[in-house]
C-alpha cells in the first residue's frame, strides 16, 4: 500500500504494471500530482485544533447534507508538522507500538535497533496496517456488540529496514551476513493479535493476555480450498501442496460473520528471488504466469533474505525465498520453484484460538489482495466478499459462496470458514460507459478460460484460481487505477472502492474512457507528471440490492484534487476540470487509500490517504464523510488537454463524459486528522459503541536517509518526544473528551 516516491520497484511495487492485456481500462484519470503553483500555506490555521500530546478544547458542530447525520467536529487544516493532529474536543493516545512486548517474558523495548531478531516473534511488528476490533464478553467469548474489552487484530505490512538496525542492514556483495538482522526483518512482518480494554475513557493493551499472539512469515499454515494439493503448490516444505510457511506483505484486511479475521497478502511477489537464466528452466506457461505476477528472472528479492547461509544445509529457512528452479524433480518437491504460488491469498485467522493454524483460502483467488470486505449477511443467501488487486491497471473481484448463510454458524470459527470460503465462484468486474456494469465468472471452461486460451493455457480449476489475474485478462475485465480499500455502506448496501492513482492513465497502456475520464499533466520543477496522481473513489450498487447478482450500476463518488487546482493556470500544460468534486481547503486530499464504513454510525465513511503527490503541502490524513448514494449526481463532460498517444510523443485533446455523484461540501466531507511526517494513515477499527476509533500510523519518518541515521537525526521522531527518538509505526486510539461517539 506504500505510495511513497521510490528509487526502485521493490520499494514501491504498486507503481509497477504487469498487465499487458488489451482490456479497456477503468481507472482514475485523476493522475499526476497537483503542482506547487497554488500551494496553500500549510502552517496556517492551527488555532482551534488539538496537537497530539497537547491539551484539547471543546468540539465544534456543523450542519450536514445527510438526512439524519451531521459531522460534529471542526475541520483540521492541512499541515507539515511532525505531530499527530486531531480536532478540538478529542484525544489521541498511542496504544501499541513497534517493539512492544506481547508476553511477560519479553521485556519492554529500550532500543528498537538493539532488540534481538527472535524477540520479535513476541513483539509488535512494523508498518501497522489493516485491523479489526473483535468485542469480547467479560468471560472472554466473542461478542460483536462488546465495547469495553476486545481483541485488536492487525497487519504488519512491511518494514522500514533502515530503522530496525543500529546502522542499517549489514550487506556484503549483495549477501546478508548477519542472520539476526534478517530474523528481525522477517518477524516484523505478519499479524498481531492483542487484547485491549477500556477503563473510563482510556484504553490499554494487555502484555499478559492468553489471546496475545504474533503470526509471522514463519508461521505454518494450511492451504485450503479448491487449489489445495494441486501441482502448483508443491514445494520441498510441503510435497503434497497442502501447507506452507507464513504470510507476507499483509495490507488491508477483512472479517467474517463467524468472528474470524482475514489478512490479505498484497505485494508478496517482490520478496522472492529468481536467478538470471531461470526462464530457460521453465515452461512457456510458467514464464507467462511468473511475469504476470511480477516474479521476473533476475529479481533479487526484497531485502535479499534468500542469501543468508544457514549452518545446516538442510535448513530451508532462508532458501525458501528463492523461487528459482534449482532441483532435479519434475514436480518441484525438491526446491521452492512453486513457493510464490503459496502466497497472494486471503488468510483466515481465528483470534479466539491462540493455538489454531491459519488457513489460506484459495477459493477467493490469488492476486495482490488489498483487502476482503463482506457484503450484507442475510439468512438463506450466499456470503459475498469483495477484493481489489492493488497495482496499476488491475481489477476488482468478488467471491460468492455456494453455501447460504445459516446464523447457527456465527460462532463456529474456522469450521464455518471451511463451509463458506472453500466452495464458491470468483468473479471480476467490467464497468460500462453508460454507468452499468457486470460481474464476469472466472471458472475453468467458462468465458474462454480453457486450455485453448491464446494468452495462457489453463489446465484446470486450480490453475484458474492460482492465476486469477490471467483468467481476468481473458474475460476482458476493466483495468483500474490501483484498486485499494473497499467497503460496503451498511445504510444502503452500496460498495465503495478507492482508486489511489495511476501514472499511466491517459497513455496507450491505460487509455481514457467514460469510467476513466480525467487526465492532466502537471509541471513540478523540471519534471512533468502525467496520468492520475490524485485518485478517485468509485461506488456501485448491485442489481435489486442482491450482492450475488451479476449486474450493477456505478458512478464516481469523489475526485481527489487540490482545492485550488482549477484556479492555478500558470503552467502551459495546465487544464481546468481537475477539482470536479468541489473540494475546499478543509477537505481536499490526494491518493485516497484506506476506506472504512462505521457500523456504530451507519452512513459515516472514513477515508485515509497514502500519498506522494501532495506531501509538499500536507502530511497524510484521515477524513470523515457522509457520502450520499449512487445516482445522486449527474453526467459530467471533462475537457482533457494533450493526452499522450504512444511513445512518439503525439498528443490529442479528449473530451470524456462520466457518471459523477453530487459535489461534496464541508458539511459532507471534512478533514479529521493529519499525521506526522513521512507517515501513511491507514487501518481503521472502532468499538461497537462507536466511542473509540483505532487508527494505524504507518512508517513515520520513512524518508530518513542513511546519512541522517548516522547523524542521529530523523525525518520524524513520532511518537517519541525527544530529538533522538527513532520513529515507530503505532496504533493510536481516538476518543471524545465528553465520552460521545466519534465524529458526529
Amino acid at each position: 500500500m506504500n505510495d511513497r516516491p521510490a528509487h526502485d520497484l521493490a520499494a514501491n511495487p504498486e507503481d509497477a504494471s504487469f498487465n499487458d492485456s488489451r482490456n479497456d481500462s477503468f481507472a482514475n484519470v485523476l493522475s499526476m500530482r497537483l503542482s506547487r503553483r497554488a500551494l496553500l500555506k500549510g502552517a496556517a490555521g492551527f488555532a482551534g485544533t488539538a496537537i497530539f500530546g497537547g491539551s484539547l478544547m471543546g468540539c465544534g458542530n456543523s450542519d450536514s447534507g445527510d438526512d439524519d447525520l451531521s459531522l460534529g467536529f471542526t475541520a483540521v487544516p492541512k499541515g507539515l508538522a511532525d505531530a499527530l493532529i486531531v480536532p478540538a474536543g478529542y484525544t489521541a493516545s498511542v496504544l501499541y507500538r513497534l517493539g512492544d512486548p506481547l508476553n511477560a517474558a519479553t521485556p519492554d523495548s529500550a532500543n528498537i535497533a538493539g532488540d534481538t531478531g527472535s524477540s520479535y516473534a513476541s513483539r509488535a511488528g512494523d508498518h501497522h496496517d489493516g485491523m479489526h476490533f473483535f468485542g469480547m464478553t467479560s468471560a472472554g467469548a466473542y461478542d460483536p456488540n462488546g465495547s469495553d474489552r476486545g481483541l485488536l487484530v492487525m497487519n504488519h505490512e512491511n518494514i522500514t529496514q533502515l530503522m530496525l538496525h543500529t546502522a542499517g542492514p549489514t550487506v556484503a556483495n549483495g549477501v546478508r551476513t548477519v542472520k539476526d538482522e534478517v530474523d528481525k526483518e522477517v518477524n516484523c512482518h505478519g499479524v498481531s493479535v492483542v487484547e485491549v480494554a477500556r477503563t473510563g475513557n482510556a484504553w490499554t493493551y494487555s502484555k499478559t493476555s492468553a489471546y496475545n499472539r504474533r503470526i509471522t512469515p514463519s508461521t505454518e499454515m494450511v492451504m485450503s480450498g479448491p487449489a489445495a494439493g494441486s501441482r502448483f503448490l508443491r514445494t520441498r516444505f510441503s510435497p503434497d501442496g497442502t501447507r506452507t510457511r507464513g504470510t507476507i506483505n499483509n495490507c488491508a484486511n477483512g472479517y467474517t460473520p463467524w468472528g474470524t479475521y482475514l489478512t490479505c497478502e498484497e505485494n508478496w511477489s517482490f520478496y522472492f528471488r529468481r536467478v538470471a537464466g531461470d526462464n530457460a528452466n521453465r515452461t512457456a506457461a510458467e514464464v507467462t504466469a511468473l511475469n504476470r505476477y511480477g516474479i521476473t528472472q533476475g529479481s533479487a528479492g526484497n531485502y535479499a533474505w534468500s542469501t543468508v547461509v544457514a549452518a545446516d544445509p538442510n535448513d530451508t529457512t532462508y532458501t525458501r525465498w528463492n523461487a528459482s528452479k534449482i532441483g532435479a524433480s519434475a514436480d518441484g518437491t525438491d526446491d521452492f520453484r512453486n513457493v510464490a504460488n503459496t502466497f497472494g491469498w486471503n488468510v483466515e485467522i481465528d483470534p479466539f484460538s491462540a493455538t489454531s493454524t491459519p488457513k489460506k483460502r484459495t477459493g477467493l483467488g490469488r492476486f495482490f489482495h488489498e483487502g476482503c470486505w463482506v457484503g450484507p449477511v442475510v439468512a438463506g443467501r450466499p456470503i459475498v466478499f469483495y477484493s481489489g488487486c492493488d497495482s496499476r491497471n488491475e481489477y476488482v473481484y468478488k467471491y460468492v459462496s455456494t453455501a447460504v448463510w445459516d446464523p447457527a454458524d456465527a460462532t463456529r470459527g474456522l469450521a464455518a470458514g471451511d463451509k463458506y470460503l472453500d466452495a464458491g465462484k470468483l468473479f471480476v468486474a467490467r464497468f460500462n460507459a453508460d454507468g452499468s456494469g457486470s460481474w464476469v465468472e472466472l471458472t475453468f471452461g467458462v468465458n474462454g478460460i480453457t486450455s485453448a486460451s491464446a494468452t495462457y493455457p489453463f489446465a484446470d480449476a486450480a490453475d484458474v484460481l492460482v492465476h486469477a489475474r490471467l483468467a481476468a485478462d481473458v474475460v476482458g475485465a476493466t483495468k483500474m487505477d490501483r484498486p485499494e480499500w473497499g467497503g460496503v455502506n451498511p445504510k444502503n448496501g452500496e460498495v465503495y472502492f478507492t482508486m489511489t492513482n495511476n501514472s499511466q492513465r491517459g497513455s496507450t497502456a491505460a487509455p481514457l474512457d467514460a469510467a476513466n475520464p480525467r487526465y492532466w499533466s502537471d509541471t513540478r520543477g523540471a519534471t512533468t507528471q502525467r496520468g492520475n496522481s490524485n485518485g478517485h473513489i468509485i461506488r456501485f450498487l448491485p442489481a435489486n440490492g442482491d450482492h450475488s447478482a451479476t449486474a450493477f450500476t456505478w458512478d464516481i463518488y469523489l475526485f481527489a484534487a487540490q482545492a485550488t487546482a482549477d484556479t492555478a493556470a500558470a503552467d502551459a500544460d495546465y487544464q481546468a476540470n481537475v477539482n470536479l468534486s468541489g473540494l475546499t481547503a478543509n477537505n481536499d486530499l490526494s491518493s485516497p487509500d484506506g476506506l472504512w464504513f462505521s457500523r456504530a454510525t451507519p452512513g459515516l465513511l472514513w477515508i485515509q490517504t497514502d500519498d506522494g503527490a501532495y506531501t509538499d503541502v500536507t502530511n497524510c490524513m484521515l477524513l470523515a464523510a457522509l457520502p450520499g448514494q449512487v445516482g445522486d449526481g449527474a453526467n459530467v463532460t471533462i475537457a482533457n488537454k494533450a493526452v499522450p498517444q504512444g511513445a512518439g510523443g503525439a498528443t490529442v485533446d479528449v473530451n470524456m463524459t462520466t457518471k459523477m455523484g453530487k459535489k461534496v461540501t464541508e458539511a459532507t466531507l471534512r478533514r479529521f486528522l493529519v499525521g506526522p511526517k513521512g507517515c501513511e494513515v491507514t487501518g481503521l477499527a472502532e468499538s461497537a459503541d462507536g466511542k473509540a476509533l483505532f487508527v494505524n500510523i504507518q512508517h513515520p519518518g520513512e524518508n530518513t536517509t542513511a546519512a541522517q541515521l548516522a547523524a542521529g537525526t530523523f525525518e520524524s521522531t513520532w511518537p517519541g518526544a525527544t530529538a533522538g527518538s527513532r520513529p515507530r509505526s503505532s496504533t493510536i486510539v481516538i476518543t471524545r473528551n465528553d465520552g460521545g461517539k466519534i465524529a458526529v
